[in-house]
């Protein structure tokens, strides 16, 4: 996927990632692309590693990886931060 990909997929699963977790976070729709596009390689490295496949496109199972990610980086997040 190029580069404009991963942004709007970052964007999408980010956002998805604070409406399931809402609450207060400091940071606008920057850092909602940056939470969704490292959770996107964070849930498609431990996707690979345990055998869920990786994010390799726009499809259903890459995208719960990437959201999954992007839930535990929100989480971390919000730990560094409070």
């Amino acid at each position: 996927m190029g580069i404009i990909t991963w942004i709007i997929f970052g964007l999408i699963a980010g956002a998805i990632a604070k409406m399931i977790m809402p609450g207060k976070d400091p940071g606008g729709w920057i850092v909602t692309i940056i939470i969704g596009v490292l959770g996107g390689l964070l849930g498609g490295f431990l996707g690979s590693k345990l055998g869920f496949g990786d994010v390799n496109g726009f499809e259903i199972r890459s995208f719960g990886l990437a959201i999954l990610g992007s839930l535990v980086l929100l989480v971390g997040y919000r730990i560094i931060k409070k």
